[in-house]
């Protein structure tokens, strides 16, 4: 009997140490995993606007997250958005619901820490406890605004739609007219050789510096992309003929890719799609805040 309880004895503290060692290698690997992936995206967020390789980002660029929000209750819905309001020593939030008509619910301070701001569990408490319990939310996406001494240069946004074969997600560079800067695939699935060229350089850089009235109606064309066309998409000319370039076709169709019609088209409407709402929303958000007179750190 009493070799029976040693047995089950080292029997259990092995499984307790092999418990703890299994939760410390999650947590450690999950922790790498975050960063990883925190890095990967401001690496894929600078790129977008420019700063590549050895160019560094200018102390006075600052990066602004937004997140929004579907708030329901009282058989009705509504948006929220919960905005940075400074950063370091000045940082604080304020959660701005707005009607489904643009009008302003209400404003609340919300009691958030930047640092927690960045951890989904944490921000969705805060916003809960502000809207109060009779209200549930959901969270619908986050939006990136870039200023340079205070002035907007751009927005970064991420989306996701259905491609030939399962979601293509992605992350878009506008300016503040919704010009396109540029846009990057993040996740997908589409074909090698075929869809997946998606990817390459000559196929996402037709869509930089199409004019917002272009992308609301931008479409497809089924031919052979020009030869003194393609090199300039991929680089292979000077930056002042590509610039010529882009000017010539900013307002043209896109040429799709060779065997991938489907994939060309899920690109364009994805990418229309996603431009076209946030315009229509941050234009919604920027008017409520004009009106009620609003400090954001944007």
């Amino acid at each position: 009997m009493k070799e029976i309880i040693t047995i089950v004895f080292r029997l259990t503290v092995t499984c307790l140490l092999a418990a703890t060692v299994m939760g410390l290698c999650f947590i450690l690997t999950s922790n790498a995993k975050k960063y990883n992936e925190h890095a990967k995206e401001q690496k894929v967020m600078y790129e977008l606007l420019g700063y590549k390789g050895d160019v560094k980002v200018p102390d006075s660029v600052a990066i602004h997250e937004v997140y929004r929000y579907v708030i329901s209750g009282n058989d009705k819905q509504s948006i929220g958005y919960l905005l940075p309001q400074g950063h370091g020593e000045h940082e604080g939030f304020l959660f701005v619901n707005i009607d489904l008509n643009g009008k302003m619910i209400e404003s609340k301070p919300v009691e958030l820490s930047e640092a927690d701001s960045f951890e989904a569990e944490s921000r969705d408490a805060a916003v809960q406890n502000t809207v109060g319990a009779a209200f549930s939310i959901r969270f619908a996406d986050r939006i990136i605004v870039v200023t340079d001494d205070g002035t907007r240069i751009a927005y970064l946004i991420g989306g996701k739609f259905q491609g030939f074969k399962t979601f293509v997600n992605v992350m878009l560079a506008v300016d503040p007219d919704f010009t396109m800067v540029g846009f990057e695939v993040l996740e997908h699935e589409e074909d090698p050789g075929l869809g997946a060229e998606i990817e390459q350089d000559y196929f996402k850089n037709q869509f930089k510096g199409k004019p917002f009235e272009a992308i609301k109606s931008i479409d497809v064309v089924k031919a052979p992309i020009p030869s003194d066309y393609l090199a300039a998409l991929n680089g292979k000319v000077s930056e002042e003929e590509v610039l010529a370039f882009r000017e010539k076709y900013k307002s043209r169709a896109i040429y799709a890719l060779t065997g991938a019609t489907i994939s060309t088209r899920a690109v364009a409407n994805g990418v229309k799609g996603i431009v076209t709402k946030f315009a229509y929303r941050i234009n919604v958000l920027d008017k409520v805040l004009q009106e009620q007179q609003l400090a954001v750190s944007f």
